[in-house]
């Protein structure tokens, strides 16, 4: 009797253990979300939190657990959310989208922030971006340039707050370009711009002459040469064979709509510019084709969007996409780490493949190995 109680004691005991409520909450892997689940932005943050189900869903481990708090795009309101993230012993966080709520989490130490902005500029040391940032993009651009034996590239960078970080790229990719150049976003003075960095003035002078020379002379196909010089815009060279403008949407269009007035064309320079997420709009106006751009794999995210549509019938955005990478990247490092020490693995060199393509990880920074697209004659083809 005694020897049949012992053993249903080890038996109690071993269930006990195995099934103790603090010891199964200690072994979940805890992870955090900062997100906008109200205001402006709360679409964005909606699809966010999808985009980790989802993940969870995929990854099929129960151990996992996400933490949504609510940012309001809101920088004091971010710090309290992570500060009830904390309390709840969270070590990881996916999140905040937007670079302006990163201002005060520098106050938690003991979180690592794995934050979707695409900035690299003035974040505190326990945020890391990992967004598509410029960097990423240039080395891929620079591949490109060098497939291609480009010899005299120009680089186009517009006056605004993203400047910066640009340059920052521009100076750790080691991309080899002749020239570099600020300009407006204001169109008028774009246009002059433009007509200043292609020699416009000088060109079209050039061809005014020509015609007058060739008026004024005895030659005998002159009419035909005449023919000929009424039909063109300018004479004589630009100064570049490619031309990198850093842009997007509409002022993109505009920076390729002044280059095609000063009579350069795609069709004769390499016209190369930063992701555009497949843009419809770009796809649609041949006018500015073939245009060149780094991404990541588009065959990934068509067949994210597909499993994301069939699963909550919504259309995903890129930082959607992101995410979902994000939650299996700490699930994988989780498992050779303790969940303490992920922090440590950011300074390390690494990598995840995920739906987006390849994380590279390094000293508390996140690059991604990008594919490159040539959108020409309304098609979208990859080069590598």
């Amino acid at each position: 009797m005694n020897k049949i109680f012992k053993n249903l004691t080890l038996i109690f005991l071993i269930i006990l253990l195995t099934y103790s409520p603090v010891n199964s909450e200690e072994d979940k892997l805890k992870i955090g979300l900062l997100v906008p689940l109200s205001g402006e932005d709360k679409k964005i943050g909606e699809l966010i939190l999808k985009a980790t189900q989802l993940a969870l869903k995929d990854i099929g481990i129960k151990k996992i657990q996400v933490y949504p708090k609510d940012t309001g795009s809101n920088p004091n309101q971010t710090l309290n959310s992570a500060l009830e993230l904390s309390e709840l012993g969270i070590k990881i966080v996916i999140g905040p989208v937007f670079h302006e709520n990163l201002n005060y989490l520098d106050k938690i130490e003991n979180i690592t922030f794995l934050s979707l902005t695409n900035k690299t500029i003035d974040l505190p040391k326990n945020v890391i971006s990992t967004g598509i940032n410029a960097t990423s993009q240039i080395n891929a651009i620079k591949k490109f340039i060098e497939l291609n034996e480009l010899k005299r590239t120009i680089f186009l960078i517009p006056e605004i707050n993203y400047e910066a970080e640009i340059k920052k790229a521009i100076n750790q990719s080691k991309i080899k370009t002749s020239k570099t150049h600020v300009y407006s976003i204001e169109p008028t003075k774009l246009t002059k711009q433009i007509e200043k960095i292609t020699n416009y003035k000088i060109r079209k002078q050039n061809l005014a002459d020509e015609i007058k020379r060739v008026e004024n002379s005895d030659l005998i196909d002159k009419e035909k040469q005449l023919e000929k010089l009424n039909k063109r815009y300018t004479i004589g060279r630009v100064k570049f064979d490619s031309v990198i403008i850093s842009d997007f949407d509409e002022s993109l269009k505009s920076v390729i709509t002044s280059l095609l007035y000063t009579d350069v064309s795609p069709k004769k320079k390499h016209f190369v510019t930063f992701n555009q997420w497949f843009d419809e709009s770009l796809i649609n106006e041949t006018s500015l084709q073939p245009l060149y751009y780094p991404s990541i794999n588009k065959k990934n995210l068509d067949n994210f969007k597909k499993k994301f549509n069939k699963e909550f019938g919504l259309e995903p955005n890129h930082l959607s996409l992101l995410s979902y990478d994000l939650v299996g990247l700490i699930y994988y490092l989780s498992l050779q780490n303790e969940v303490s020490e992920i922090s440590k693995v950011f300074k390390k060199k690494s990598s995840f493949k995920g739906k987006i393509g390849i994380f590279k990880i390094h000293n508390n920074k996140i690059y991604h190995k990008l594919n490159f697209y040539e959108v020409s004659n309304g098609k979208i083809k990859e080069i590598f």
